[in-house]
């Protein structure tokens, strides 16, 4: 059983977070930013537990980059997380119709995204992972005119969790809590809608392991499932910070139609590495903007050893 909360400390927690959201507010968000680097080389340097999970799971991923260069990844990876909780106070103040583009690039892989999210043929599937900014990536397309579903996990603090879900649907994004959610998307993708998660995440044994940075790592079934089911395109897409500002170039690294799925042998397999393999492929881009803290390799095949760091 869960240990209750406290309410009391929830809502000082909140209250502290509404005292930092006017404080970056009136500095300005370049200034913000700045502090945000600062504060996350500070927990680079004196917290040593995840320092060490962001270095292991470096080494193992580029096991040929010098280890000089590691450290400076691993260090921009805790700056760019610091980084990302600023951006998501200035996103409603920033980003909007009129405003969008001094902000956001849109990459040449977008174009075919937006021609599908126009023609609302069918369903659509929208993956990203944990890199650069992956909490705007649905925010924009909202500002667009184009809203989305997106699937998360509602914080442990409701007070906060009420806070920061209502700046992501504060355009029209549409927030679903992960569990549970399997009515709600199912009713989006029958009415031609847009559905977004975040796929990069370990699914524990009883996901399917697939490929990622060499190494096997368990991935949720769901995506491909339905997928499969209503027969509608997955794009997979991210929004990758521009020189450590307020800047963003969003793009389609990849998209995997029907008709990609229907000859091989094992589709659910093969969806999911396809899509693993294109978050693998912008993340080697600048490796400096993935969240290597995070336990993507925590669940190991059967018969194999946990991995150290993790």
């Amino acid at each position: 059983m869960a240990k209750p909360r406290n309410d009391l400390l929830d809502r000082l927690v909140y209250l502290g977070l509404r005292v930092v959201s006017m404080a970056v507010h009136s500095w300005g968000i370049d200034a913000s930013l700045e502090i945000a680097k600062a504060i996350g080389s500070a927990m680079y340097s004196l917290d040593k537990k995840h320092r060490d999970r962001a270095l292991g799971n470096l080494r193992r991923s580029f096991p040929d980059m010098p280890e000089k260069q590691r450290r400076v990844m691993a260090r921009r990876s805790m700056q760019a997380l610091v980084m990302l909780a600023v951006e998501v106070l200035f996103t409603t103040r920033l980003i909007r119709i009129d405003t969008f583009a001094r902000y956001v690039e849109l990459g040449g892989g977008f174009k075919e995204t937006l021609r599908l999210l126009l023609q609302r043929e069918q369903g659509l599937i929208m993956l990203t992972g944990h890199y650069g900014n992956w909490e705007i990536l649905g925010y924009v397309l909202a500002t667009l005119g184009f809203p989305t579903v997106s699937i998360a996990r509602p914080l442990d603090n409701p007070y906060v969790s009420d806070f920061v879900f209502g700046v992501r649907e504060k355009t029209g994004q549409r927030i679903i809590a992960k569990k549970g959610a399997t009515e709600e998307v199912t009713d989006v993708l029958d009415h031609h809608g847009v559905v977004g998660f975040i796929a990069d995440q370990n699914a524990g044994s009883k996901g399917v392991f697939v490929d990622f940075f060499g190494r096997k790592a368990s991935t949720y079934k769901s995506i491909a499932l339905l997928a499969m089911q209503y027969e509608v395109p997955v794009v997979i897409g991210y929004a990758r910070r521009i020189k450590d500002r307020f800047r963003f170039e969003c793009s389609s690294q990849d998209i995997i139609y029907p008709a990609d799925w229907k000859d091989q042998a094992d589709p659910l397999r093969y969806i999911t590495q396809r899509y693993t393999k294109a978050i693998e492929d912008f993340v080697r881009a600048d490796p400096g903007q993935y969240l290597w803290v995070h336990r993507r390799w925590k669940s190991r095949p059967k018969g194999e050893a946990p991995e150290a760091f993790d």
